[in-house]
């Protein structure tokens, strides 16, 4: 079976996750009282991992779509057929889970979001960005061989 992947369409999505995951690491300041005082500079964090994310779940799918996995119901359902598919390491499919958590409560909690926790996951977890990028250009490169 040949496997046609937008290889140059998930780049674009992995450069533009880079970039915003990037500027987060440049604005976050090393204590939750400091990310707290932070303003409109703290808005703009919580919209680029926001941003990010989705850059995640738009990889996602296009790879799932061009794989021909099926039509999912979920990205739930899209993380297990990349998976089951080898496109992503079971562990990835938790983090990429965490991840679309982390995304819904800054986008449908914002006003109540307590910042001490997003501070203390965006400390912790701001390197997953890094390793599915690795696991998408490691799978990319496989497809591409292949």
């Amino acid at each position: 079976m040949t496997r046609r992947v937008r290889d140059a369409a998930i780049r674009i999505k992995l450069q533009e996750m880079t970039e915003s995951v990037d500027l987060v690491k440049e604005h976050l300041p090393d204590s939750a009282d400091s990310f707290r005082q932070l303003g409109i500079v703290k808005d703009g964090v919580y919209k680029r991992i926001e941003y990010a994310v989705e850059n995640v779940f738009d990889i996602c799918a296009i790879l799932n779509a061009d794989l021909q996995l099926g039509v999912p119901g979920t990205d739930e359902n899209i993380l297990d057929n990349l998976v089951q598919h080898g496109a992503l390491a079971p562990g990835m499919r938790q983090n990429l889970k965490a991840m679309k958590g982390f995304r819904n409560i800054v986008v449908h909690r914002y006003g109540a979001i307590d910042d001490s926790l997003a501070f203390s996951i965006l400390e912790e977890h701001i390197g997953d960005f890094a390793l599915f990028r690795r696991e998408v250009e490691h799978f990319l490169q496989s497809v591409n061989e292949g």
